[in-house]
């Protein structure tokens, strides 16, 4: 399965796409809790609505006007509010999420 997050983000481009559009929203988060930032637990799984499970990878970086860096992320990665980076991982995505349809 090759991992992407929907957008080819270049300097322009990326000024250009709302922010929302690089955040996973309604995630449940799962297993044991590896640090904490702005009072709240990361978790270092989560998983969405479809099934799919992204690992901790990171604390979102903000630019100069101090929203979210979308530039920085890789590919397959996204940002889970308040502003941790986690990353798609197929080897933890479960069975249902795996075998839907694209």
């Amino acid at each position: 399965m090759k991992i992407k997050n929907g957008f080819r983000i270049t300097w322009k481009t990326s000024r250009n796409l709302p922010i929302e559009y690089f955040i996973l929203a309604n995630v449940q988060f799962e297993g044991r809790v590896i640090g904490h930032l702005a009072g709240r637990p990361i978790r270092e799984t989560v998983v969405d609505n479809d099934g799919l499970r992204y690992r901790f990878v990171g604390v979102a970086p903000r630019d100069e006007r101090g929203r979210f860096d979308v530039q920085s992320l890789q590919a397959g990665e996204w940002i889970v509010q308040p502003g941790l980076v986690y990353a798609q991982n197929p080897q933890l995505t479960s069975s249902e999420g795996a075998d839907r349809a694209a």
